[in-house]
């Protein structure tokens, strides 16, 4: 029987990031081929997406979007990594979307906020409640994904 590996704690979290050598700021360029920045095709995202309603919602589950723009490789990729665990789906590099507890969410705000104060740097973590009003009427431009697909709002009717 293999044991699950408990979660990291927001300290440990700090710590990793310290041990990974981010000093004053340093400018490390992104590269398009890290493991963890390769996307999933849009038909998995969206059956990702898609399981969003597949649980019952409690008057406690917010939807909300999780963005970010940083420049650290490591620091990036971690943070990546902590919000898959936590339940956030990826639906672009730098966008997540989750549909959690409002435990969660404040957990996830206050861990990214003590992640942001930890070291020197110029990046930005937005996170954003949305409603379901909203994402159903948010228009994409460019690869179109079927939002009211994501939302199992269209009715089929069998004759």
């Amino acid at each position: 029987m293999t044991r699950k590996k408990p979660e990291p704690t927001a300290e440990e979290i700090l710590q990793r990031i310290a041990e990974s050598g981010i000093k004053d700021n340093q400018q490390i360029k992104r590269t398009s081929e890290d493991e963890e920045s390769q996307l999933e095709s849009l038909p998995e995202r969206i059956n990702k997406l898609l399981s969003i309603n597949d649980k019952e919602r409690k008057s406690t589950d917010m939807l909300f979007f999780v963005m970010y723009d940083i420049a650290h490789n490591k620091v990036r990729n971690m943070i990546a990594k902590y919000l898959i665990k936590r339940g956030c789906f990826r639906i672009q590099k730098s966008i997540f979307l989750a549909d959690l507890d409002a435990e969660d969410f404040n957990k996830i705000k206050n861990d990214l906020a003590e992640v942001q104060a930890a070291y020197d740097n110029n990046d930005s973590i937005l996170i954003v409640p949305i409603s379901t009003d909203y994402l159903k009427s948010m228009k994409i431009i460019g690869q179109n994904i079927d939002v009211d697909l994501i939302m199992r709002n269209k009715n089929t009717l069998f004759f």
